[in-house]
């Protein structure tokens, strides 16, 4: 007897709507990117979910992240057989275990859910909570991956996301799971009418609409402020060119020593192009000289004979190592070069992929190996650290250092002026990965109030403004160089000063409700 032959029709029917989340959410995200979906995406799960015990909540749950981290991650093995040459069975696996893992997430929320929601009528603020409460808790862990929360599927949308400088993403997931929750009350007070119940009645139904509308429209209309007084300060503020230079550097021959010395100069020939527009900083992307930088003296020289004639500072990404007593550390680096050729800063990325820049548990998993070339697995920086340039400080992130508040928010109270997000997503191919680690970096400038600069070896490299706004960007696989001017603010938002404590609130609710409902057997 199979599992969905276990269940009964009605099951079934509840099997169909949990997965249908799970592919609405995604369609909700890049490159899909219907954002819209987002706003009634949970309610086929929520559906599902009525009188339910616990344990085939958590099932149902399971079943809606399985879907959407599935449909979400479906480049993951097209990264893992091109760059980590693995068996294409094997990479399938890992994006099922992967998935699997994320969606436990998922189920705890529908567990959660079917626990302390009993009555109807607490749903609608509770659900909200209980989902940023699992949203922020999948950031914390030896594996946390935040990729893509439901919040970040409005980037477009840039009125309502203002308020992540208050709350950061998660005040906008909450926004969003608000409205799931508003939209599943109607549905129930439109079911229960018609089989003559009172579970939901229309006033219930009438107030949760009327929550959900006060709240948007005060997000809305505190966006529209926020974009404006933002506006009056970028107006006032001075400014820096800057340039990107997209090489469009094929990922498989880039390590090539046959190749390192076209790779270079073909970077530099890109910034060369710049010249005319007198940018003050050059920024190459995440190991754009495939090389250990001063250490290979031959390519060394050329980049800073480069850099000379150019005539602008210029930030490159390179692999660097330490010599220490009895071993040698290395890391995945960023220089900052004068226009003179000397290193004036560099900076080292702290939060590494793993199987990518490391490989954990190695002695139990030697088999994977590392996607990235390099010696040894690299080791972390120093968290927060900042890079001066001029009379501002450079807040530097490498690759999916992006995807994590708490990196840009840490740089941005160390003083950080700018944020500059290089990386190489070459990795990821033309699948719908680029667009979506472009999409979580525009909220990092929205939180922080911060212009960031971004620059990756085959796109997508741009310019955000401290709203959102994108001031250019580059298309996909294709060389480029593009300058602009950025403004520099350094107003300190309340999310810069205070953090996730949005998020952490919405946690400890969701355990004083648990422990409240056990100690006091709360209905």
């Amino acid at each position: 007897m199979t599992l969905i032959q276990y269940y009964d029709k009605n099951d079934r029917l509840k099997i169909i709507l949990a997965v249908l989340s799970g592919l609405l959410l995604t369609g909700s995200f890049p490159k899909v990117g219907i954002s819209w979906f987002a706003w009634f995406a949970l309610v086929p799960l929520l559906i599902s979910l009525r009188n339910l015990p616990i344990q085939k909540s958590f099932f149902l749950g399971f079943l809606t992240g399985l879907s959407h981290y599935i449909s979400l991650l479906y480049w993951l093995p097209y990264t893992m057989k091109t760059y980590g040459h693995l068996p294409f069975l094997l990479c399938v696996i890992i994006l099922i275990l992967l998935s699997s893992f994320l969606a436990v997430y998922m189920a705890g929320f529908s567990a959660a859910l079917s626990k302390l929601c009993s009555k109807p009528g607490m749903s609608l603020i509770l659900t909200p909570a209980i989902w940023v409460s699992f949203e922020y808790t999948r950031t914390l862990f030896f594996f946390g991956f935040p990729w893509e929360l439901i919040g970040y599927s409005q980037y477009k949308n840039l009125h309502l996301i203002q308020i992540a400088d208050i709350f950061g993403v998660y005040g906008v997931s909450f926004l969003i799971v608000l409205s799931n929750s508003a939209i599943y009350l109607i549905f129930l007070s439109i079911i229960d009418t018609r089989r003559q119940k009172k579970a939901v009645t229309k006033r219930l139904a009438a107030a949760a609409i009327s929550v959900f509308a006060l709240t948007f429209i005060l997000v809305w209309f505190y966006g529209k402020w926020s974009i404006q007084s933002v506006d009056k300060l970028i107006y006032a503020a001075p400014s820096i060119k800057a340039a990107i230079v997209q090489g469009n550097i094929d990922q498989s021959i880039k390590w090539d020593p046959a190749f390192q010395t076209k790779s270079v100069n073909k970077y530099i020939e890109l910034s060369l192009l710049s010249k005319k527009d007198n940018p003050d900083l050059i920024i190459w992307p995440e190991t754009a000289t495939p090389f250990y930088f001063l250490n290979n003296i031959m390519l060394s020289n050329i980049v800073q004979k480069g850099i000379k004639d150019a005539g602008s500072d210029f930030l490159i990404g390179s692999p660097s190592f330490v010599h220490k007593k009895e071993s040698v550390e290395y890391y995945n680096s960023a220089y900052l070069i004068t226009r003179d050729g000397k290193v004036r800063g560099k900076y080292d990325k702290v939060h590494l992929v793993p199987f990518g820049e490391y490989v954990p548990f190695n002695n139990w998993l030697p088999f994977i190996g590392k996607f990235v070339e390099g010696v040894g697995d690299f080791k972390p920086g120093a968290r927060g650290k900042t890079i001066t340039w001029s009379d501002y400080k450079l807040g530097l992130q490498i690759c999916y250092e992006i995807i994590f508040p708490c990196l840009s928010r840490d740089m941005v109270k160390n003083d950080a002026a700018l944020l500059i997000n290089i990386t190489n997503d070459a990795w990821f191919g033309k699948t719908a990965a680029p667009y979506q680690h472009f999409s979580m970096a525009i909220f990092r400038a929205v939180e922080n109030k911060r212009s960031l600069i971004r620059s990756a070896n085959t796109g997508i490299s741009g310019f955000i403004d401290p709203s959102g706004r994108i001031l250019g960007k580059t298309d996909l696989f294709v060389e480029a160089t593009m300058t602009r001017c950025v403004p520099v603010i350094q107003i300190t938002t309340l999310y810069t000063r205070f953090g996730d404590m949005f998020a952490i609130i919405c946690m400890v609710a969701t355990i004083v409700c648990f422990v409240l409902k056990y100690n006091y057997n709360i209905k």
